[in-house]
């Protein structure tokens, strides 16, 4: 699979196909897409009328500029503006989204349209999936961590009491919209946090794009060519593997770097964004698992201090000890990461790796090893 131009895209824009079958979408990547995102929705979807979901923070940024551009292509648009932040991804939200779906008689060949960040577009995605068994759905992902992760692969759901992502289902979205210049409206904390997902795809499986970010990074934070190319490179690298393994069967779950340990501190500190947001998560817990392995004697402890040093170089926390507050003991923790998605028959199943690139998915890991690795950490 390849990424390519098409006829509507600038040269400053790329689009990346996901060929999925009947379910194959595209990704448009580039500035002033949500200006176009009537044109883009109206030519790929039949329906006339559209649910726009978004938030608290999002809305009053870009509600009006998306409720516009559907109107001048003629699709009447009703919205809904939920609070902003992880809590939101609950039972309670799903059912408000769920009735203003159906309130507005949404069918099956209408579009509902995520407009923000993860949490939105999980909790969207959701809805458009279960809502008469099945609605058109756009993601204008409008956070640099859901541009290049959560808006892609069809992934969506929301939370439980029990832990994070464990209610939910499968549903590729019909297109989704990465307007670069939304961005721009981003705190540098949420930029970061997004960027830990970017540095991910290099750590999988691709040491170049790695290597690249090393050099470019600064220029990927500053904006224009370089962001748009590193964002559309993670875009191609998910797609990837999306394509290859849709319902995480086996290699989808390499995209999980990191994200054990890093959920686990996230349920530690209640999903309290002001101590730790996801990227943040992923970040400590990407630098963790290059660590473990090297414990594991699997990796070389260089590989462990090279991927520390790039994420502490963007401003990234890459230990425990960073987050804010009290942490609760290695044995909690443990509890957490029980509870994780990728337990298989009680085995934990961790995302390990030889090095830089070259990670892999491990289903056998002792949990004394773990424990122990930990209690190590959270005496640091």
């Amino acid at each position: 699979m390849s990424e390519h131009s098409s006829s509507n895209t600038s040269s400053a824009e790329r689009l990346v196909h996901v060929p999925l079958g009947e379910r194959a979408y595209d990704i448009l990547i580039g500035d002033g897409l949500l200006a176009r995102a009537g044109g883009e929705i109206s030519s790929r979807i039949k329906g006339r009328k559209a649910a726009i979901i978004t938030d608290e923070h999002v809305g009053p940024l870009y509600l009006e500029a998306l409720m516009d551009s559907l109107e001048v292509d003629g699709i009447e648009a009703v919205s809904l503006t939920l609070p902003a932040g992880e809590k939101t991804k609950s039972f309670d939200h799903l059912t408000k989204v769920c009735d203003v779906l159906l309130e507005a008689r949404i069918e099956r060949n209408d579009t509902v349209i995520a407009l923000g960040g993860g949490v939105i577009g999980d909790l969207t995605g959701f809805a458009a999936g279960i809502v008469r068994r099945g609605v058109r759905f756009v993601q204008i992902p409008t956070s640099l961590l859901s541009q290049v992760d959560s808006s892609v692969g069809g992934k969506t759901g929301i939370n439980a009491r029990q832990g994070k992502n464990l209610v939910g289902i499968f549903n590729q979205p019909d297109l989704v919209l990465a307007d670069t210049s939304v961005l721009n409206s981003l705190s540098e904390r949420e930029f970061r946090a997004g960027y830990a997902e970017v540095a991910k795809y290099g750590l999988i499986d691709k040491p170049e794009f790695f290597d690249w970010l090393e050099r470019n990074w600064r220029e990927v934070f500053a904006g224009g060519a370089a962001r748009t190319e590193a964002i559309a490179l993670s875009c191609q690298a998910k797609a990837d593997v999306v394509v290859a393994d849709e319902r995480e069967h086996g290699r989808r779950a390499l995209l999980n770097l990191g994200h054990t340990f890093g959920h686990a501190l996230e349920a530690a500190t209640g999903y309290d964004s002001s101590r730790l947001v996801h990227g943040e998560g992923v970040a400590i817990g990407m630098v963790l698992a290059h660590e473990f392995s090297a414990r594991l004697n699997l990796a070389s402890p260089d590989d462990a201090s090279r991927v520390e040093k790039h994420l502490k170089e963007v401003g990234l926390p890459t230990r425990m000890s960073e987050i804010p507050g009290e942490l609760p003991p290695a044995d909690v923790l443990m509890q957490a990461i029980a509870q994780d998605k990728k337990v298989k028959s009680g085995q934990l199943t961790f995302i390990l790796t030889h090095g830089i690139g070259q990670s892999f998915v491990a289903d056998d890991v002792p949990s004394s090893e773990v424990l122990s690795f930990l209690n190590e950490k959270l005496a640091q």
